[in-house]
């Protein structure tokens, strides 16, 4: 990927590898705007983000790294922020950086991509939590807040789905993400879950595309080893549906990029 976006430290609790590393490895693949956007803090699901006094640590790594290998990449900072009505923090949104990723992982606080709690699924009208799941993305949208859609479809990740045509479900929130003049990030994790398509699908994508909403791309790497993985692939899917150009951000300002 030639722009990379949504990778994660440390500081979240699930990730390995030095952030020296994970610049390394996006150096070898080919990348020339990495950015990392690791879990931001609030006061929700602690176990899985960064405190609040780790922000200034998390920052230092990250402009240390873009002032080490600035003559051989761009380095950005970013955070993934998760939409919870009534937990995302303004210390968080008011924080100078490059770029803020709005994510949604929870449900009515339920965690519906954590293993754990799979269980979940079973019985459930998928119908239904499909079209709560993007209402909340819609909300995020709303909001004004954010500049990056996170893997828009992720509810599909264990594979369970609706039985209605998903674009028919999530096209309120793709019109308003269009209004937001927001991007929609290509994430390859779901490559590497049971899934096994990037987020969104092929499906989606022509949709995305209809509408002519920005993209961006992520490896959403946890490890080194992840970053830049399916790069070929994800590129491969954009252009097949007209995109040439994807975004990235510098203080929050968008420019897209050839790629």
């Amino acid at each position: 990927m030639k722009v990379d976006l949504h990778n994660h430290t440390t500081l979240c609790n699930h990730a390995t590898g030095s952030v020296d590393e994970y610049v390394e490895a996006a150096i070898e693949s080919g990348t020339e705007y990495f950015g990392f956007s690791d879990h931001a803090p609030m006061r929700y699901d602690l176990e899985y983000r960064m405190n609040f006094d780790q922000m200034d640590l998390y920052e230092s790594w990250v402009r240390n790294a873009s002032e080490k290998y600035q003559e051989k990449i761009t380095v950005l900072l970013g955070y993934e922020v998760d939409y919870i009505p009534g937990y995302v923090d303004e210390r968080v949104l008011n924080r100078p950086c490059d770029y803020l990723i709005g994510s949604v992982h929870f449900i009515d606080e339920w965690g519906f991509d954590n293993p754990e709690y799979i269980h979940r699924y079973q019985g459930m009208d998928m119908d239904a939590i499909y079209i709560r799941y993007f209402d909340l993305v819609e909300q995020m949208a709303l909001s004004g807040q954010f500049d990056i859609v996170g893997h828009f479809d992720l509810l599909k990740v264990f594979n369970f789905f609706p039985k209605s045509d998903i674009r028919l479900l999530a096209q309120k929130a793709l019109k308003v993400i269009k209004k937001a003049d927001m991007a929609i990030e290509l994430n390859v994790a779901g490559l590497r879950k049971p899934v096994a398509e990037a987020y969104p699908s092929s499906y989606l994508l022509e949709a995305i595309a209809e509408l002519e909403i920005p993209i961006t791309f992520g490896s959403d790497a946890h490890r080194p080893d992840q970053v830049g993985m399916f790069s070929g692939e994800i590129e491969t899917l954009a252009k097949k549906f007209g995109y040439r150009e994807c975004a990235t951000y510098r203080n929050r300002e968008r420019q897209m990029i050839k790629f």
